[in-house]
This record gives C-alpha cells, structure tokens and sequence, in this order.
C-alpha cells in the first residue's frame, strides 16, 4: 500500500518549521496575555493569590501590576518577532528573536541547574522550584529552540 501526503518530501521540513514558528508566537502570545491578567488582578488559573504567587513566583510577595505588565510587554514583543514582525527577513527581527532565543535559553539553563532566584530573587518556595524543574524550564527551552527554528523561514 502507498501512503500519500499532500505535501512532497522536499516541503515536509518547510511545513513543520511554519508549525513550530506558529505555536511558538502563539505560546509566547498567550503567555503574556496570561501575565496582562495578573497585571489586573487576576488569579486565573489559579484559586487565590497565594496559591499564584507559590506556583508562579515562589515567593509570598506580588510583583506589582507594572512588572506584570512589563513582562506581558515582553513576551508580547518576543511572540511578534517570532510570527515576523516587523518583516519576516529584517535585521531587527533576526536580532529580536536571536535575543528572545539567547534569554529563553538562559532561563531554562537556571531553572533546570535549580538556580532561578538568580533571575527572580527569592523563588525559592518548594512548588515554585518543582514547578520550574518540570514545566517552566523545560517550556522555556522549547520556546527558545522554536523562536531560533523560526530564522529559518
């Protein structure tokens, strides 16, 4: 029997790259959709602040709205170079999304190596660090490699 696809082999790598680069921007996107509604008071996904600030930050205090707000500008930013803003070939974009890659990467190396409260001092809950060793860091990662397979296109 012979399978068939609609793409030809030659155009398979093309197509996975494009999904990659659009989950990517998509991710980063609803991430920092995610950190504007904490910026507002939210608690969402979680049921009360102090169970937020335990997952997320790994500390009892609450970053104000203007951090929140200013890493929900952050990743916002990061998720348009990925999806090839300003033009998917400019200079700046490559540099943004080199950056973007370069500073995901960092932050899952400290958060696998148990070193986050490099970055973000005081993360040190026990959640907090279960939680970046087995999904912020690896996230993190992934994100960095999909906005460096995003150049490729």
């Amino acid at each position: 029997m012979i399978v068939t696809t609609p793409f030809d082999a030659g155009e398979r790598p093309r197509v996975m790259r494009q999904l990659v680069h659009i989950a990517t921007a998509t991710t980063l996107l609803g991430i920092g959709a995610l950190h504007a509604l904490w910026g507002r008071g939210s608690t969402f996904p979680f049921a009360g602040r102090g169970e937020l600030n335990d997952t997320v930050i790994g500390r009892d205090a609450t970053p104000s709205a203007g951090a929140c707000y200013a890493v929900a500008g952050l990743l916002t930013g990061a998720g348009a170079l990925v999806a090839g803003l300003p033009t998917p070939r400019s200079r700046l974009r490559r540099l943004g999304v080199c950056t973007v890659s370069i500073t995901l990467s960092a932050r899952a190396a400290l958060g696998l190596s148990g070193r986050t409260e490099l970055v973000s001092p005081g993360s040190v809950s026990p959640r907090f660090r279960r939680m970046d060793k087995r999904y912020f860091s690896p996230l993190c990662a992934a994100l960095a490699v999909g906005a460096a397979v995003s150049l490729r296109d």
